[in-house]
């Protein structure tokens, strides 16, 4: 309406008696204009009074200003080029350069030099962060080679942006190139250090950042001394590499400068101690920021929750509430992730609800954590629902990250892995396109395999990752699972392999954690000397070094070695803790120690500080079990403070069954009812005590009632390595093509040993058969034919190693002694307890299995 007005007014002024003059159109008159309408009035009025030519640069600037940029482009377009005119250009690009248009703004400069409009020191920069965001690195060194063109190569302005361009796209090597070009020339200034140093740090190459950084400050120049800009590019680097003594000296610039005062300043250096582990340092700078925002708050929080210090996280969590400041994504999703480190799920879960009630709306990150949770109570259902919303909401979104998508579909994998739904997570990995997946992507499902399902599929798909045309490179995590799933089958011979690729490919950077599990998989896969050696080489020990050798000296039943690497820990200065103790136990247990076992845990709240908890009980009735000393057994657990968990129980069972002690046995049983244990392995043991002591009608009970509960009993296997893989057998299987020759070969034996004096032990032929028909069930055990296929397999006088998913038979364990006494090799036979090496006529374990 005023506009109409105002015309009217003009028309009023210059009207006759016979005629209407038209208004008159001035520079004023357009910027009174408010909507697009106006302006096309005035602009019909330049063309109806040939004014056209007079008012079309302020005509094109009125149309951006009231955001009509496709007509101010056709105008543009029928201008003739001008320097003063290419701001119009500059205009229209500038309005571009944001997400969705970035496209657009390309098209416009490729239209600008088509019309023979030459960019100036503005055009360009707009240009080269458009292809940047776009990573139009093709097209952005095009350009490049148009600024040379236009003679703007020396333009220090227009040279940042290609450096930050180059940045953007990944292409370091050539921003660094035309970085050290302009350093050569002297055409550089702060924002070039400053954009160089940001490349570095976005592409994860911090050292160079740094070394920059440094350069940069030894220049000298009073115009190059470091701005803020360069402090909070700076300390994020410094952050990632732990590196908190070049952080200190960024500190000390700071102070000096002035510029410890800015609030970027002040957070970067918050979140810099923090991600070093130094938080007590990094509370000191927190607390003399002056006016704090969500983002100082959230720093100080992740610090705590990286470290450890949950109750201190927690606390300032609860103190941001308290003082109203409005808590972001990243406040909850520190929370969350720090419950979920410390294998807190329910609270994970709790706090996650929490967030949502409060409206804040979840990421990636926040989802991931929520993952970790769910995974670390089992929380299968939750991680189902969180699934779900993480394909409504986030994943395959047009316009999302794909780094992004495949962080949340890794944590979903390693869910659901551990969450045991190991065929989902399998489908999950099946479902990424090979050139997309990552070493993440391969480590949590090997680790799955290797942890939650079955090892030969982690080894399987180890093996894969060696398939990909280079497309991905096993880390330490992934070498590392690998060893766990060698460790569980006992697979020397690829342990072996993959121990070698870690020599060749020199894991240095966190060798420690790859070394722990190569002395568990070498004591696990019967190599314990090996493994003694690793650990001996070892330039730096931890608590898991010295316990993972302890307790493959306990399985091999070697308890000295055990007792002196325990001593050897003590004198270094580790403290023992439950777990120490546990470990020393088991080694007394598995090598006849019995008095040495008594001293440790009649000693361990007293000389140790550790109340003895379910697992140390355990191991001590296993002790006193194997020993054949039931009755001090029993009197053990009824001086317990606390209730006997099935574990217990479970030891007890065990060595009844050893020393085939009915009463006793039933007992243990009875409890195990009472605590609703559904483990097969006490309905077994029970079973055999019963057989032992030919009492079927018990054991035919026993077995119904385990029909009865969908219990199912895990039938025995036996596994032997050779050079072309591992073997399995099951009792009487004659699946092998060299079944044939197998039998011959373990009846030959037998017909060999029974000459010698052995004597097949029918009572552990656990059917209500007659003896002779006990004794052919006996001959095919799965151990005995898998120890007659390595015989068969083995070169002369090398070890023949053997798994057995069970515990091994006692006639079996009988025979095998006497079989070492007639072939030269070396046995060694892991069953679910323990290593037996048995060696001319004799077995490591001394009676103790």
């Amino acid at each position: 309406m005023l506009f109409r007005h105002i015309l009217l007014h003009h028309s009023r002024r210059f009207s006759s008696s016979a005629a209407i003059t038209p208004p008159l159109i001035t520079p004023t008159l357009l910027k009174q204009c408010n909507s697009v309408s106006q302006v096309n009035l005035i602009h019909q009025q330049t063309l109806v009074q040939g004014l056209i030519t007079h008012f079309s640069t302020n005509l094109i600037s009125t149309y951006i200003a009231i955001s009509s940029p496709s007509h101010a482009l056709s105008l543009l377009q029928n201008l003739t080029p001008s320097p003063s005119a290419v701001y119009f250009w500059n205009a229209l690009i500038r309005c571009s350069i944001r997400p969705g248009l970035l496209n657009h703004s390309l098209a416009l400069f490729r239209n600008m030099w088509r019309l023979g409009w030459t960019p100036d020191n503005y055009t360009f920069p707009l240009v080269f962060k458009a292809c940047g965001d776009l990573m139009c690195c093709r097209l952005g060194a095009s350009i490049h080679g148009v600024v040379f063109l236009t003679g703007f190569e020396s333009n220090v302005f227009v040279c940042n942006a290609i450096v930050a361009m180059y940045g953007r796209c990944g292409e370091l090597d050539c921003a660094r190139k035309l970085f050290d070009e302009m350093c050569e020339r002297r055409v550089y200034d702060l924002v070039s250090w400053n954009s160089i140093v940001a490349v570095y740090v976005q592409r994860g190459d911090c050292k160079n950042a740094l070394r920059l950084f440094d350069r940069m400050c030894k220049l000298g120049d009073i115009d190059m001394r470091p701005d803020v800009v360069s402090l909070v590019n700076v300390l994020p680097a410094c952050a990632s590499m732990g590196a908190w003594l070049h952080g200190k000296a960024v500190h000390g610039i700071a102070v000096r400068s002035g510029s410890f005062e800015d609030l970027f300043v002040g957070n970067a250096l918050v979140d810099m101690y923090a991600k070093c582990g130094m938080v007590d340092e990094a509370s000191k700078v927190f607390d003399r920021i002056k006016e704090k925002d969500v983002v100082s708050w959230n720093a100080m929080v992740n610090g705590y929750s990286q470290i450890g210090r949950f109750e201190d996280a927690l606390g300032l969590f609860e103190k941001m509430r308290e003082e109203n400041i409005e808590l972001n994504v990243v406040s909850w999703s520190a929370v969350i992730a720090g419950f979920a480190q410390r294998g807190l799920g329910c609270e994970t879960l709790d706090v996650f609800r929490e967030m949502q009630v409060c409206g804040s709306k979840p990421n990636e990150v926040t989802l991931v954590s929520l993952l970790s949770g769910c995974a670390s109570v089992g929380a299968l259902l939750h991680g189902k629902e969180t699934h779900c919303y993480a394909i409504k909401c986030m994943l395959n979104f047009e316009g999302s990250d794909l780094e992004d998508d495949l962080m949340v579909i890794n944590a979903l994998i390693d869910m659901y892995a551990k969450c045991k739904s190991i065929n989902v997570a399998r489908t999950m990995f099946d479902s990424i396109e090979p050139k997309d997946k990552d070493v993440v992507s391969w480590t949590v499902m090997i680790g799955g395999y290797a942890q939650h399902g079955e090892a030969n599929d982690a080894l399987e798909l180890f093996s894969w990752i060696f398939k990909q045309d280079g497309l991905v490179k096993p880390n330490c995590f992934t070498i590392s699972c690998a060893l766990i799933a060698c460790a569980r089958l006992a697979a020397l011979r690829l342990g072996r392999q993959i121990h070698a690729y870690i020599l060749r490919n020199h894991f240095d950077s966190a060798f420690l954690y790859v070394a722990n599990c190569l002395i568990d998989m070498y004591a696990k896969s019967g190599d314990i000397d090996v493994a003694r050696f690793v650990f001996d080489n070892l330039k730096q020990k931890n608590f898991v070094s010295w316990t993972s050798l302890m307790t493959g000296y306990g399985m091999h039943g070697r308890g000295k070695e055990a007792l002196e690497v325990f001593d050897e820990m003590r004198r270094v200065g580790l403290q023992s803790d439950g777990v120490t103790l546990l470990v020393v136990l088991y080694a007394c247990s598995h090598s006849g120690m019995i008095d040495q076992g008594i001293k440790f845990f009649n000693s361990m709240s007293k000389e140790f500080g550790v109340i003895p908890g379910q697992e140390h009980y355990a191991c001590m009735v296993d002790l006193l079990g194997r020993a054949g000393r039931l009755n001090e057994a029993m009197e053990l657990i009824e001086g317990m403070q606390m209730e006997p968990s099935s574990i217990v129980w479970v030891a007890l069972l065990s060595g009844c069954r050893i020393h085939a002690n009915v009463e006793l046995g039933e007992h243990a049983a009875k409890q195990l009812l009472e605590l609703n244990s559904e483990n097969d392995g006490s309905y077994t043991l029970l079973s055999n005590i019963y057989a032992n002591a030919r009492r079927w009608k018990d054991v035919a009970r026993v077995r119904s009632l385990m029909k009865n509960s969908g219990i199912r009993k895990r039938p025995g296997c036996s596994w032997v390595q050779g050079k072309k893989g591992t073997t399995t057998f099951y009792v009487a299987d004659k699946t092998h093509p060299q079944s044939k020759q197998i039998y011959e070969i373990l009846r030959g034996l037998t017909q060999r040993i029974k000459v010698l004096g052995y004597v097949p032990e029918t009572s552990f032929a656990l059917h209500d058969v007659d003896d002779e028909e006990k004794v052919d069930l006996l001959f095919e055990h799965s151990e005995k034919l898998a120890l007659a296929y390595g015989i068969l397999i083995s070169a002369p006088g090398a070890p023949i190693r053997i798994t057995k998913n069970l515990r091994v038979c006692g006639d079996c364990h009988n025979a095998i002694t006497y079989i070492s006494m007639i072939i030269d090799h070396e046995i060694i036979l892991r069953d679910s307890s323990r290593f037996h090496h048995f060696k001319k006529g004799s077995c490591s374990c001394s009676g103790y299995w």
